[in-house]
């Protein structure tokens, strides 16, 4: 029987052994999963509604998609210093601050009435986003023991998963009863709800005690700001000067951040853990992978009204299998994960995913209703196997004083997927209009396979046995 951890006030203390005993576990795990749930779900539903905010806002299309940049720009330029300082003064204080700033950012996007101050509201709301994002993996780990990491992880993993696949729903829904600020302001009560909740069910950890960088932090967020915009402009056709002088100036910033981190006890963009073979794999696994979900995603409603002439509500209908079979294949990969191999179960899980998007790419040009769904399903169900196996090994070939970063880390390598995904779709569509969504389910189906190969290389990586 698990014994009952000390407190300090109303606030458990985590055990690095024994996590926190039921009940406290089950309602830390609930009020993590409900503020991952807003911030990957609010950085979803924003693109379904950009059209109809921009007309509202009496916007160009063009400037309307600084909703969607500003949110991701704030997120990403800020995952690893909060990650870094969640070392310092606890996960618990970062995710709760960023809940709350969150929370109040998105009633302000609800109250906005022109573009550049809804624009302001979505960088604030992901200044929150970012600290919910980048401690959630290292809650995980204070909240479950070590043998049951991987079924905290994958509890995890089903969320971010599941809230991504169901924003475009999610919007669809609540756009065809509400106008659009809604999509904002359902967030405040459920926001409430997990800060007061967070405050009594999340659990403090150990400190970490080196001094914070604030130079590597303001390096950090040029670097990540200046290579998302250039992604982001190949991907839409900006001027090649200005693509190149930004890598240019990131390349440069870049050699100096990374020349300091080296220097650094306890770094704030982890070079450190980089050594780690299973780590450093499994980062790189986990860009291949998410680069690959997001060439999917992005391209299959297109794929199926454009090329195969379904309807909005038939295109819907058709991508449900995906998030549906990962709700049942993420908590089995989980409690696998807890005794096979990550690399041996990340590269199967990788492997039927890129033959799934493969299968997909190949269907033919009258396919029925059984041929689309089970493809979809392998899909999910690829994909599903392979993020908590992933997910663990991150956190566990890093050590426990380390977790913040290594959770920073893990989200940084999501994000960065997801927006490689982005711009290479877009840059297929200009390149090849006609047979875009096709060629990008076959970068899509190349990449996973890339993933699927790097993942088994983990089997061999120095330390396996003993991290994982």
């Amino acid at each position: 029987m698990a014994t009952l951890q000390p407190q300090i006030g109303t606030v458990p203390l985590m055990n690095a052994d024994t996590g926190l005993p039921l009940p406290q576990r089950f309602w830390a795990i609930v009020f993590v999963s409900l503020g991952t749930i807003l911030a990957v779900l609010d950085g979803a539903i924003a693109n379904v509604a950009l059209p109809t905010i921009a007309r509202d806002l009496h916007a160009s299309d063009a400037a309307s998609i600084w909703i969607v940049n500003a949110y991701q720009i704030a997120i990403t330029i800020t995952l690893l210093p909060l990650a870094s300082l969640g070392d310092r003064v606890g996960y618990r204080r970062i995710y709760i601050a960023g809940l709350a700033l969150f929370t109040v950012a998105s009633l302000g996007c609800a109250l906005a009435s022109s573009l550049p101050t809804l624009a302001a509201m979505r960088v604030i709301q992901g200044f929150g986003a970012s600290g919910i994002m980048s401690v959630t993996a290292a809650l995980v780990r204070t909240i479950y023991p070590s043998s049951m990491l991987g079924r905290g992880v994958s509890v995890n993993a089903m969320v971010v998963a599941l809230s991504f696949a169901i924003g475009p729903t999610v919007a669809s829904a609540v756009l065809s009863v509400a106008s659009w600020p809604w999509l904002f302001a359902i967030n405040v009560p459920i926001g409430v709800a997990a800060v007061l909740g967070g405050l009594r069910a999340l659990p403090a950890n150990p400190l970490h005690d080196a001094p914070y960088d604030v130079l590597s932090a303001l390096m950090n967020a040029c670097v990540f700001g200046l290579l998302i915009m250039a992604a982001d402009g190949l991907g839409y056709g900006e001027r090649g000067a200005f693509i190149v002088a930004e890598l240019t100036i990131a390349s440069v910033v870049g050699y100096f951040f990374v020349k300091r981190q080296l220097s650094q006890p306890a770094p704030l963009l982890p070079v450190d853990l980089m050594r780690i073979p299973l780590f450093t794999l499994s980062i790189c696994t986990s860009i291949a992978s998410f680069t690959s979900q997001m060439l999917a995603f992005v391209a299959l409603p297109f794929w199926l009204q454009n090329v195969l002439g379904f309807s909005q509500v038939q295109t819907g209908l058709y991508m449900t299998p995906w998030p549906l079979v990962i709700v049942v294949a993420a908590p089995l990969a989980g409690a696998l994960s807890d005794r096979y191999s990550a690399g041996a179960l990340g590269g199967i899980g990788l492997a039927l995913f890129a033959g799934g998007l493969l299968s997909l790419a190949t269907i033919g040009a009258h396919p029925g209703t059984v041929d689309i769904v089970w493809r979809m399903a392998l899909c999910g169900a690829g994909f599903g196997l392979f993020m908590a196996p992933n997910n663990r090994a991150i956190l566990l070939s890093a050590p426990r004083k380390r977790s913040g970063s290594a959770g920073g880390m893990l989200s940084t390598a999501r994000l960065t997927g997801q927006t490689l995904g982005t711009a290479l779709v877009a840059l297929i569509f200009g390149v090849a209009p006609e047979h875009g969504p096709t060629i990008a389910l076959y970068v899509a189906a190349a990449s996973a396979a890339a993933a699927a190969i790097v993942s088994t290389l983990r089997i061999a990586a120095p330390h396996l046995n003993a991290s994982v």
